[in-house]
């Protein structure tokens, strides 16, 4: 490959397996009583002084993935969100899953309702790029409602988001089968169709429930249009139609809009946060592709998908975790496996928020982060889970890939996925450490071997960009700021 960052491997090795460094399998895996994880990072304008080691961020900020998902941006943003106005959704739907922890410990799983929710002075927008499922948003609000979380006033829906129908979900799983063994490993959830139908121009807005004759059309030509692709589509659109009549009198006091909300609390000088979903691994221009989501959610995706200038952004926060997960189908170069994935799937209770599935686990890869920074222009990271690094006697860094044909050395992301899948990783060794940190909260407390490792992760990060927060526990406090 012509490529200036091609060099001849000799200064590295291949690693050895987890097991071989002293991470051992637990005995038992007791999902029920795993903690769960998620993340969080800061430095706002905070009044209390125990906030202030999370004070000086722009009036807007961005907290985006930038590898496979699942990093824990929603800890990281339900902390910014304590001291912001608005907390916002650009893309995506139901797929995303985030967990958030309140002061007391309880755990809530949110999959459209913004994380910000915790907050009773947020404003919580989903914002026009995401397609949205309007019974599962209101399940998420009778649970936050139950659980003492008032929702009333406090949620805007964009009357431009596009509807996703269970007629979405229906195709989302007749593609899926129809692909056979190259399945992309989709959350069924629909978003993918959904999307399709945007793009077909053939979808339905949430303002067009309100135009009767216009909305009845749009669900009548979806359903046209599955029944005529899947032989074995079986959707009643007749029922659907009903069933949404009567959620739009449901649904109209949530509905605004958004477009000119957002801006509004810009000039007013209120601060925003913007909420990642997904990430840029994923991303439908930049991921894996075809083995990527159906939206953008690197920063081009959240700019379209609020309406919010591109001028207008200061902060943009990288959310990665120190080592890898994902979920589906597709290349994952620094992918563990047996009982080596297992070990690590055990102690960071790597299961999704919404389905329940398994993680592939794997090695942090600085290919994949630094090509997410080159897209995102991160001012910061934001390493999370650091905590289940401990117990290693080494830790293995991805730091290029390798192409055993040639025997070049590359720290580009390749296009095409097959090729990706033949390339080897190179691997830089670390010590590791044996103490439990997640009771540490100052830098300075961390083992040695610890700061060793986040110093060359931030060595390899393109451009000077500092990991300011590292995540050592599920908790809204473990967290600890690096200075």
């Amino acid at each position: 490959m012509a490529d200036s960052c091609m060099m001849k491997a000799s200064s590295y090795k291949i690693a050895p397996k987890a097991s071989q460094l002293g991470w051992q399998r637990p005995n038992s895996l007791n999902r029920a009583s795993s903690a769960k994880y998620t993340t969080a990072k800061k430095r706002f304008v905070c009044t209390a002084s125990s906030e202030d080691k999370y004070t000086g961020l722009t009036q807007v900020v961005a907290v985006l993935g930038s590898q496979w998902g699942d990093e824990g941006k929603g800890k990281l943003v339900d902390i910014l969100a304590q001291n912001s106005d608005l907390v916002i959704r650009a893309q995506g739907g139901a797929n995303a899953g985030h967990t958030i922890y309140d002061e007391e410990g309880n755990k809530y799983a949110l999959h459209q309702v913004p994380s910000g929710i915790l907050n009773p002075k947020c404003k919580c927008v989903i914002g026009h790029g995401v397609v949205c499922y309007l019974p599962g948003l209101f399940e998420e609000i009778e649970k936050l409602e139950a659980a003492g979380v008032s929702c009333e006033g406090r949620i805007m829906l964009s009357d431009r988001a596009h509807l996703l129908f269970d007629l979405h979900r229906t195709v989302d799983g007749l593609r899926e089968e129809a692909l056979g063994g190259k399945k992309i490993g989709t959350t069924k959830r629909g978003i993918g169709p959904a999307y399709a139908t945007k793009a077909f121009r053939s979808g339905a807005r949430v303002c067009d429930l309100y135009n009767t004759a216009v909305f009845e059309t749009r669900v009548r030509t979806m359903f046209s249009d599955a029944a005529a692709q899947f032989p074995d589509f079986d959707f009643d659109a007749e029922a659907e139609i009903e069933k949404y009549v009567a959620l739009a009198a449901r649904v109209k006091p949530f509905v605004g809009d958004t477009l000119a909300y957002v801006n509004e609390a810009y000039r007013e000088g209120k601060q925003i946060l913007v909420e990642g979903a997904n990430a840029t691994m994923l991303d439908i221009d930049f991921g894996t592709y075809p083995y990527v989501t159906s939206s953008s959610p690197c920063i081009g995706g959240v700019i379209s998908g609020i309406g919010l200038a591109p001028s207008k952004f200061g902060d943009i926060i990288g959310v990665a975790k120190a080592y890898t997960t994902r979920v589906g189908s597709g290349p994952y170069p620094t992918e563990l496996f047996g009982d080596d994935a297992e070990a690590v799937r055990a102690k960071g209770f790597e299961y999704g928020t919404t389905t329940g599935r398994p993680r592939r686990c794997g090695w942090l890869d600085m290919v994949a982060l630094n090509y997410a920074h080159t897209i995102n222009g991160f001012t910061s990271i934001n390493l999370t889970k650091l905590d289940v690094l401990s117990g290693l006697k080494e830790i293995q860094l991805g730091v290029a890939y390798k192409d055993p044909a040639t025997g070049e050395v590359t720290t580009n992301m390749p296009a095409d996925a097959d090729y990706l899948e033949t390339l080897e990783v190179v691997y830089e060794t670390l010590p590791g450490w044996e103490e439990d940190i997640s009771k540490v909260r100052e830098y300075a407390d961390l083992p040695e071997t610890a700061k060793q490792y986040i110093t060359r992760v931030e060595e390899l990060l393109q451009d000077n960009i500092k990991c300011s927060y590292i995540g050592v526990g599920p908790g809204r406090d473990a967290m600890v700021v690096k200075p």
